[in-house]
């Protein structure tokens, strides 16, 4: 038995059969780590001596027959979700010696789960970009192929759970943060309503847009995943008061009575890759078979996605970014002739290319006499995109699109084309500005032999929906079972 390999739910299984041991598993996952992590660079942060403790006081509860789920599973968490005593740098030479004084409220239930968490993902620089090329720290590389992109911002996250250096992670997901990644590694990752998760803790990139959400190896360990990170959080002011279903209840066979809708707008996109175009097309057959009802449905605003998206989220960024300045903690530049000199240095230094580019971005749009102009207008049209969505789940249970227009890129590819670059979230930015729930799934692989996902979209608080559609997906294709040669 390879233990890196396992999913949660084989995992646990072992693990309450008293097959193996938490500490078995984290010293595996451990080992995994060190033999491949310094040719993927998925980590900044790995916690081998307090993971391994976390493990054997989850072995304690599990012999003593107090084992959830979640118990003495090893999971990784993006570097931006606030971890009590363990630095939290967001990839950013700005926060590169910050450690937090507090949780955020997902670690707090992870923590309530008696998970065992590894250590800190890589990420975009402050989770601004698409490739995880925008790392103030270091580069992490695709799994399948290491001289492609794992995808962003939540790359080193995805390519944790791809190359089994944990058995889940967390990301964050702003714009396709989540699902873009996912599809490019190989795994699940879903992003769920706006709202269902606490972003209590987590940096704010664009706090209207953020969301946390899981990467598993599977639709099965992706419920799980959920059941522990869903509920609401009085300390979130957008956390909604809603009751959590049991997510596990969604894995269920069968799809008779589903509609799915395909909005024509996301095929009808020039730079549509053949290959994915093929497997999307095909992944959507196979789930026709299973007795779910083709639709044929329309997005009409889905042109204005990325423009709204790149007002929207530069303004909220350069505004939840200006606490950033040197005083109060996080790197300072020395020697300063006085304040607004140390501020700019520090703000200069400390801040990557694409941060300072979106800073610049929104403050410009948030200035006198511009404020109405763009972000006014931006917020009028993400209203039409949300009633676009409404109106289609009128017709239809759930939406299949691609999440990605290619496979995974070379790195360097598009650094210098940040236009190019902001396209690649096309299929994604529009699930963010609306709120709605969505899931990327594995559908299949590039001639190249790189993976492809397809992403589920469902109705705000319909995850169950979405869930339910991959589970039945996965079932009856092989692509989750196969993994890259590392």
């Amino acid at each position: 038995m390879t233990l890196h390999q396992l999913t949660i739910q084989q995992a646990h299984a072992h693990l309450t059969a008293k097959e193996i041991t938490s500490v078995e598993l984290t010293q595996a996952v451990l080992d995994r780590i060190s033999a491949v992590d310094s040719r993927i660079g998925a980590y900044i942060t790995v916690n081998a001596e307090s993971a391994l403790k976390t493990a054997e006081h989850a072995d304690k509860a599990i012999a003593a027959g107090n084992a959830g789920p979640l118990t003495g599973i090893p999971l990784a968490v993006k570097d931006l979700i606030c971890t009590r005593g363990v630095r939290t740098t967001c990839a950013s030479k700005i926060l590169s010696g910050f450690i937090p004084p507090y949780n955020a409220a997902v670690i707090d239930k992870l923590n309530a789960c008696q998970a065992v968490i590894i250590g800190k993902a890589n990420m975009d620089e402050f989770a601004m970009g698409s490739s995880t090329e925008n790392s103030g720290l270091q580069t992490t590389y695709n799994p399948w192929d290491t001289t492609c992109i794992p995808g962003g911002s939540s790359g080193g996250s995805a390519a944790a759970v791809a190359a089994d250096m944990c058995l889940a992670s967390l990301g964050s997901d702003t714009g396709g943060s989540i699902r873009q990644p996912a599809s490019h590694c190989g795994v699940v990752g879903l992003k769920p309503t706006y709202g269902r998760v606490s972003r209590f803790g987590l940096v704010a990139f664009a706090s209207s847009l953020d969301q946390i959400g899981p990467f598993t190896k599977s639709v099965g360990d992706c419920a799980l995943m959920m059941n522990a990170l869903c509920g609401h959080d009085p300390k979130d002011s957008t956390s909604v008061p809603r009751d959590v279903p049991d997510y596990t209840r969604a894995l269920k066979d069968g799809l008779k009575g589903m509609k799915v809708g395909l909005p024509r707008e996301y095929y009808a996109t020039d730079g549509l890759d053949p290959s994915v175009k093929t497997a999307v097309e095909t992944a959507v057959k196979v789930i026709e078979s299973l007795g779910a009802e083709r639709v044929d449905v329309s997005l009409p605003h889905t042109e204005y996605a990325v423009p709204v998206y790149y007002v929207i989220a530069p303004c909220e960024a350069s505004s939840n970014l200006a606490r950033y300045d040197g005083v109060k903690y996080g790197f300072r530049v020395k020697d300063s002739d006085d304040l607004m000199e140390m501020y700019r240095q520090t703000r200069s230094v400390g801040f990557g290319p694409e941060v300072q580019r979106r800073i610049l971005l929104g403050t410009y749009a948030l200035s006198a006499g511009y404020y109405d102009a763009y972000y006014g207008k931006a917020s009028q049209v993400r209203t039409l995109i949300i009633r676009d969505y409404k109106k289609a789940y009128d017709q239809c249970d759930v939406l299949l699109t691609p999440v990605a227009p290619t496979p995974a890129f070379k790195i360097g590819e598009k650094t210098d084309d940040p236009l190019t670059m902001y396209l690649s979230d096309i299929y994604t930015l529009s699930a963010n500005l609306a709120g709605v729930p969505g899931l990327s799934v594995p559908c299949g692989f590039s001639p190249e032999g790189l993976p492809i996902g397809l992403q589920i979209l469902g109705p705000h608080f319909e995850e169950e929906k979405i869930l339910h559609v991959a589970y039945n997906f996965e079932q009856a294709t092989p692509f989750h079972k196969q993994k890259p040669a590392l």
